[in-house]
């Protein structure tokens, strides 16, 4: 059984355009502690926020298994193309290569599993926006690898967190002089 119980993790890759931004958010852990419920309660739908495995490609599920749904609400035929096409296989190529790595144990992806938010803008579903795929994959790639990196080491630290207390600010301050 894995020691990993509750590891948490996130990343934002500000990509060249708002349409391939990636901001994925991971909880990685244990399949008989939390996180495995959790896991096991996303298998039902909801309306708007599809929820699926994440996949390579067809008949390629990852292991540690991961499950992935939208922040956003889905909204259009292409956005569901983006985020079950491009994005899923680039966390999946993310997570499999974080076990490739040694991030994730590789003797532990039987009994972790991992649960995925992902930020795909709502403005890609729209037929009038460009979307890069290439970009697409690269951003969701990068940011969902250094999300589960982070996870997987704790990372920021709350030393890191206290000692840049004032020094960083959510970029939706950046008009406010004091917070």
């Amino acid at each position: 059984m894995s020691d990993i119980w509750f590891k948490v993790g996130e990343a934002t890759d500000f990509s060249n355009s708002e349409a391939t931004i990636a901001m994925p958010e991971v909880l990685i852990g244990s399949v008989k502690g939390p996180v495995g419920q959790a896991f096991a309660s996303m298998m039902g739908q909801v309306e708007g926020h599809t929820r699926m495995f994440v996949v390579r490609d067809c008949n390629q599920l990852v292991k540690p298994a991961a499950m992935m749904t939208t922040k956003a609400t889905i909204r259009s035929a292409r956005y569901v193309e983006f985020l079950g096409g491009v994005v899923q296989a680039a966390i999946g190529d993310a997570i499999l290569d974080s076990v490739i790595e040694g991030v994730i144990p590789k003797d532990e992806t039987e009994t972790l599993c991992m649960i995925v938010m992902v930020w795909l803008d709502p403005s890609c579903g729209e037929e009038t926006t460009e979307v890069d795929k290439k970009e697409l994959y690269r951003s969701n790639y990068d940011a969902t690898k250094l999300a589960i990196g982070r996870a997987m080491r704790g990372e920021p630290s709350i030393d890191e967190l206290i000692a840049n207390r004032k020094s960083v600010k959510h970029y939706a301050l950046e008009d406010v002089v004091e917070y």
